[in-house]
C-alpha cells in the first residue's frame, strides 16, 4: 500500500519540483519530546514534502500565471497548499490530513518539527550542535540545517501528508545521506548558516546537482511585501 501512494505522489509531485519521502509517524515521534509529538498511532503512514530548485519555474510562476486576478497573500504557501489539496482529492476513499511548515498549535509551537520529520523519512540529513565532537560555540545558540544529498541547501520542506487510515507496520527506515561528514565541514556549515546565511554559502556546502535560479535567488533575497512586483503581481 505505502508503495503505490508513493507511486502516486512521485508521479503527481515530481513534475511540480516537489519531492514526497515516506515515514512512519513513530519514527519522528521517537526522537521529539511528547509535546512535539504527531497525535496519531506510531505506524501511520506519513510522507514529508519537499520543494527542489525546479518548482520555482514548474509549479509557482505557472501558478500565479493562472490566479493572477485573484487574491494572492503568499504566492509559494498558496501554490503548495493548491496543489496538495489536488492531492487530496486523488485519493477520495482515503482521509488524508495536511500540515503546512508555517502553520502553528494554539501553544504557538509549530504543527510540526519540518527538519525533523525530513531527517526520519531519509530525505535530508539534519547537522546539529550533537554532530560535532569538539564543540567550539560555548554558551551560543547553535540551529540546526537540513541539506539535501543532491540539492545541498537549496531546497525547502513545505508539509507533512498523513494517511491516518493506513498502516504501515514494516515499513523500513532509511538512512538519511550523510554527505558533510567530516568534524570540518560540519563546523564550517553551522558556522554559515548560523552566523552568515543571508549570504547563502551554506546552501553550497557540497557539490549541488541544482540550485536556484538567478530569479529564483532575487525572489527569496527580497523582503516578502515586495516579491509580488517580481512576480507582476499588485500586492
Amino acid at each position: 500500500m505505502e508503495r503505490r501512494v508513493a507511486e502516486q505522489l512521485s508521479s503527481w509531485l515530481g513534475p511540480l519540483g516537489l519531492e514526497a519521502h515516506a515515514f512512519k509517524v513513530g519514527w519522528y515521534n521517537a526522537v521529539l519530546q511528547p509535546a512535539f509529538h504527531l497525535p496519531y498511532p506510531d505506524d501511520t503512514l506519513a510522507f514529508v514534502v519537499l520543494s527542489t530548485p525546479s518548482m520555482f519555474d514548474k509549479a509557482l510562476k505557472p501558478f500565479v500565471n493562472k490566479e493572477r486576478l485573484k487574491i494572492i497573500r503568499d504566492p509559494v504557501d498558496q501554490c503548495v497548499s493548491h496543489h496538495l489539496s489536488r492531492v487530496k482529492e486523488k485519493f477520495p476513499d482515503q482521509r488524508v490530513d495536511v500540515m503546512f511548515d508555517y502553520e502553528l498549535l494554539p501553544s504557538r509551537k509549530p504543527k510540526f518539527l519540518a527538519q525533523t520529520a525530513a531527517h526520519v523519512a531519509g530525505a535530508a540529513y539534519y547537522y546539529q550542535r550533537k554532530d560535532v565532537r569538539l564543540d567550539p560555540w560555548g554558551k551560543k545558540k547553535i540551529f540546526g540545517v537540513c541539506i539535501h544529498p543532491k540539492y545541498g541547501g537549496w531546497f525547502a520542506i513545505r508539509a507533512l501528508l498523513l494517511f491516518p487510515d493506513i498502516q504501515v507496520p514494516f515499513l523500513e527506515q532509511p538512512a538519511p545521506v550523510d554527505c558533510v561528514s567530516t568534524e570540518e565541514k560540519r563546523i564550517e556549515l553551522l558556522e554559515q548558516f548560523n552566523f552568515h546565511w543571508q549570504d547563502g554559502r551554506y546552501r553550497d556546502i557540497i557539490e549541488v546537482k541544482e540550485r536556484y535560479s538567478e530569479e529564483q535567488k532575487a525572489y527569496f533575497a527580497t523582503p516578502p511585501a515586495e516579491r509580488f512586483r517580481l512576480l507582476g503581481l499588485s500586492q
